[in-house]
């Protein structure tokens, strides 16, 4: 019921925002918010560090096509749930400052979207899985739509169409899975998995560009990314943090959970032309990023680039690569929401994001200064931060499956200190501008999201072993699956 209530929450808790008006309607969503947390905090205490799928639960959702409501958590969903419940509260609280019309829609959207987030990463049924892999992109799509920017429904309907095309390839494939299963059919992952033995090179391959397809642009890789800077720069920064620090994720889980062990002759085929995609956004994106005078496009790119690396650490299909990818997505997820949060506290105040327009501002703000500094050096994997742990192992699994190739996407450490140095120096530091003149510190509110996410930068950096020891059975049974 663990499992289901992580879902349930809020939806419930969706459902009462919307029919509350006013002020009140943030309070409640971050209360629910915070209860999804505790829940979140709840099943990792009580997640056993083994292969199994734990806290499980199946009903009959469509009985005569063998497809069933079914749900459970192993080390590799585990990790994202854990995510997905943590980031919600603080991108709902990091929103205090802000005045939003129809406010209690947004905060329903956003809880919504929380529900199909936690059903995508714990869902055993592939039909499930599609059904809240779909359902996620429709809050964030009125999220963007509505509340965005100048450009936000251009923008947001090339997002949709998309992400809903990816979309359509990967249900083609599972459809096909589905009817290779014996019998009645079954859409249970494990029948798949067993089903999908079977296929030659050929097939495999045609499923695996499908599969492929769909995550690459959800994530987004190279050249699949088109959408993502605008509608990054164009959502609410609400929006955007549920963009990059959550729901990316669903495309490198995706990766995980269903190219890998369902296609490994496909994988043997195309993953090096996958890695070498990969490694060009890492570097495509880090340069692109090192020229950016918006700092909200700046960090969009840097998503973009560091995703690159995740992927290129999966397809390398060992367990340095996998584990690198499960903690780094955690660690990207704290970081870029509290990097984005911050873009957002000096746009509230300077009325810019411009780069050219900022500087000085550190002379009046210390705290903002330290919290920034700290997301900075997480984002930049420093020894001892969040990053650097997800970072050293990608490189290392990309390392051990070609040189050459891991010695080219080492190349994201030096880039990467580029831009985000560039950033803090030019916003941040030298002469005050006009506008960042009488620039004050951190509110209250504002020191709640980022002295948490602070925390984690380090915390996680110094005992990264919390979360590893957690996936790491998992992982290995899932690499001795595609062997």
């Amino acid at each position: 019921m663990l499992t289901l209530s992580l879902i349930l929450l809020p939806i419930i808790a969706g459902l009462i925002t919307l029919a509350i008006k006013g002020e009140t309607a943030k309070t409640v969503a971050l209360v629910f918010a915070f209860a999804e947390l505790a829940l979140g905090a709840y099943l990792y205490k009580s997640f056993v560090p083994d292969a199994t799928s734990q806290f499980g639960l199946s009903y009959d959702w469509i009985h005569s096509a063998g497809i069933k409501f079914s749900v459970g958590v192993d080390g590799i969903s585990l990790i994202l749930v854990f995510l997905t419940t943590l980031m919600v509260p603080f991108i709902i609280l990091s929103t205090f400052g802000n005045n939003y019309k129809n406010a209690s829609n947004l905060y329903a959207l956003i809880l919504f979207m929380q529900a199909a987030l936690v059903g995508v990463f714990t869902a055993k049924d592939v039909f499930l899985f599609y059904f809240f892999f779909e359902a996620a992109l429709i809050p964030i799509y009125f999220i963007a739509a509505i509340w965005g920017g100048e450009n936000r429904i251009k923008v947001t309907f090339k997002f949709f169409v998309y992400t809903i095309f990816g979309s359509l390839f990967m249900l083609l494939a599972l459809v096909y899975l589905y009817l290779l299963t014996p019998g009645t059919h079954s859409a249970d992952i494990n029948a798949i998995y067993e089903a999908a033995k079977a296929l030659d090179l050929s097939t495999q391959s045609y499923l695996f560009g499908a599969f492929f397809i769909a995550f690459a642009i959800k994530m987004p890789l190279f050249p699949f990314h088109t959408w993502q800077p605008d509608t990054y720069v164009e959502a609410p920064t609400a929006g955007t943090m549920l963009l990059s620090g959550i729901m990316l994720k669903m495309g490198v889980y995706g990766l995980i959970r269903f190219i890998l062990p369902i296609v490994p002759l496909g994988v043997d085929q195309w993953g090096f032309v996958a890695i070498i995609l990969s490694v060009i956004g890492i570097i495509y994106g880090s340069v692109i990023a090192i020229q950016q005078k918006d700092m909200k496009r700046l960090i969009a790119y840097s998503s973009f680039a560091h995703v690159g690396l995740m992927s290129a650490g999966i397809f390398s299909r060992n367990l340095e690569g996998i584990q690198g990818s499960l903690i780094q997505m955690l660690a990207h997820g704290i970081n870029v929401v509290g990097l984005f949060f911050i873009v957002e506290i000096i746009e509230r105040r300077a009325k810019s994001r411009e780069l050219s327009l900022l500087g000085g501002i550190t002379q009046t703000t210390p705290n903002l200064t330290v919290y920034f500094i700290i997301l900075m050096l997480g984002s930049v994997a420093l020894p001892l931060t969040n990053g650097f742990v997800g970072e050293f192992l990608l490189l290392k699994g990309v390392y051990e499956y070609n040189a050459w190739i891991g010695a080219v996407a080492g190349l994201t450490i030096i880039l990467g200190a580029v831009y985000m140095l560039r950033m803090v120096q030019k916003s941040m530091f030298g002469i005050t501008s006009k506008i960042t003149e009488g620039f004050t510190d951190l509110t209250f509110n504002e020191k709640a999201v980022l002295f948490p996410l602070s925390f984690l930068v380090i915390a996680l950096g110094i005992a990264p072993n919390i979360f590893l020891k957690l996936t790491e059975p998992a992982v290995s049974q899932l690499l001795s699956i595609i062997k």
